[in-house]
């Protein structure tokens, strides 16, 4: 046990990643380390009587230059008004904007987990700098493709990218594929005929089902299809693309001849892959670590497993996690709370006569919230399969759940207010420390 600190105590905390895991992870944490109980909490925070508080040094690092709101990317690249602010540039958000918050941009090249180093390579100067720390956070999520997430690392050039693809739509005489019946390439296809309904939108599916890689029942894919056909979306099951290739078009549009293996054809204008093939960013880690699959093999208290040099002061929280559950940014962020919660809890353990009680991840079951256009369906264990304009309006309202709170599960919040991310103090209804 260590002894009661005569000041307040400093410990430098590294975060690879600034989306929903890493901020939600950065925000609890300086809220815990200012006496407070984090602002993810469902109950009041207990904190230790001698140590009231705790000086968390706390450094971002993000390949992009800003929070890019990862769900609503099927409407951003279709919107230009949405896409404006579906990008927030890391200077421009409030919550960040403290003393103990640095930002850097750049990627996570390497950590020395046994000397709690990491090397962080700018995105413009491509300068590596070495970064110690006390606490890490792995919270890099994956890499998803074009268009499931913009390829971009500035918001400059990311409107510019999202303009290319939302004027190509715009000319698409001879209509749009979408290829991959995934959540992505549903909301995609929904999302594109509400916004331009003039476009001859096609959803084009390799299986009898759709969302037919997701362990979610029969009922909440069938309701998914009836409600993208309502949508005005045309959908082609058991049809597996074989090729797609561009022809001379006689109306100046971009033509595409497309064929599938069932010998099906047909043209289009545009042929968009929504498919996932989303691949880990864990690289940098060591290789004890992660699994086959680059996932990051973690406890129930989402620090690393013993296998790795100090384990116990390596957390990892989102989507390079293994950990069980669809990969969604309420569990994100949910992850990153826990990871705070903890992290405060160890340094009581390492400073006080503390004994940490630790939040630790319940088996998480499949669960889904998925926009098709004016509509949405959901699926969890607690609350079966759900449908319609109601659900659209609780689950995303206008904005693919921007700013909203949802209350129908601890997995389901999102996104700009749960985090309080427009607040340079959070609101948080109790504050008070206790004994």
């Amino acid at each position: 046990m260590g002894s009661i600190p005569d000041t307040t105590p400093s410990f430098r905390v590294f975060i690879a990643g600034g989306s929903y895991a890493g901020l939600s992870a950065a925000l609890n944490l300086v809220d815990l380390g200012d006496g407070l109980s984090p602002r993810m909490a469902n109950e009041p925070y207990s904190h230790h009587p001698s140590v009231p508080k705790v000086n968390f040094q706390i450094t971002i690092a993000d390949e992009r230059d800003g929070y890019y709101h990862l769900i609503g990317s099927p409407l951003a690249l279709a919107d230009s008004e949405y896409a404006e602010k579906a990008w927030v540039q890391f200077k421009d958000i409030p919550a960040l904007q403290l003393p103990n918050i640095r930002v850097v941009q750049g990627s996570v090249s390497s950590v020395n987990c046994e000397a709690k180093t990491a090397t962080v390579v700018d995105s413009i100067t491509k300068e590596a700098t070495a970064h110690q720390y006390d606490y890490f956070v792995a919270a890099t999520g994956l890499r998803r493709v074009w268009p499931v997430v913009p390829q971009s690392l500035a918001r400059k050039q990311y409107l510019l990218e999202a303009e290319g693809q939302i004027d190509a739509l715009d000319s698409a005489r001879d209509g749009v594929v979408i290829v991959g019946g995934g959540a992505c390439g549903i909301e995609m296809a929904a999302e594109l005929k509400h916004v331009k309904p003039h476009l001859d939108v096609t959803l084009v599916h390799s299986r009898d089902r759709l969302m037919s890689s997701e362990p979610l029942p029969d009922e909440c894919k069938d309701k998914a299809l009836e409600m993208v056909k309502e949508a005005g979306v045309q959908v082609l099951m058991n049809h597996r693309l074989a090729s797609s290739t561009k022809v001379d078009s006689s109306n100046g549009s971009p033509k595409y001849e497309i064929e599938f293996a069932n010998g099906h054809t047909m043209v289009a204008s545009t042929v968009i892959m929504a498919l996932s093939k989303s691949t880990s960013t864990t690289s940098y880690l060591p290789s004890s670590a992660t699994d086959s699959e680059g996932l990051v093999k973690i406890l129930s208290n989402m620090s690393f497993e013993p296998s790795t040099p100090n384990a116990a002061s390596h957390f990892c929280a989102g989507d390079a996690a293994k950990w069980s559950g669809i990969k969604r940014c309420g569990s994100a962020m949910h992850g990153g709370h826990y990871v705070a919660h903890n992290i405060h809890q160890s340094v009581l353990k390492q400073i006080a006569d503390h004994r940490p009680k630790f939040q630790e991840l319940q088996e998480i079951p499949p669960m889904i919230g998925l926009a098709v256009g004016k509509n949405a369906v959901a699926y969890g264990p607690d609350i079966g399969v759900i449908a319609g304009p109601e659900v659209m309006e609780a689950y995303f309202r206008d904005d693919l759940g921007w700013g909203i709170i949802v209350l129908t599960s601890k997995y389901n919040a999102v996104c700009w207010d749960w985090m309080q991310l427009g607040n340079r103090k959070p609101h948080i209804k109790t504050q008070e420390t206790k004994s």
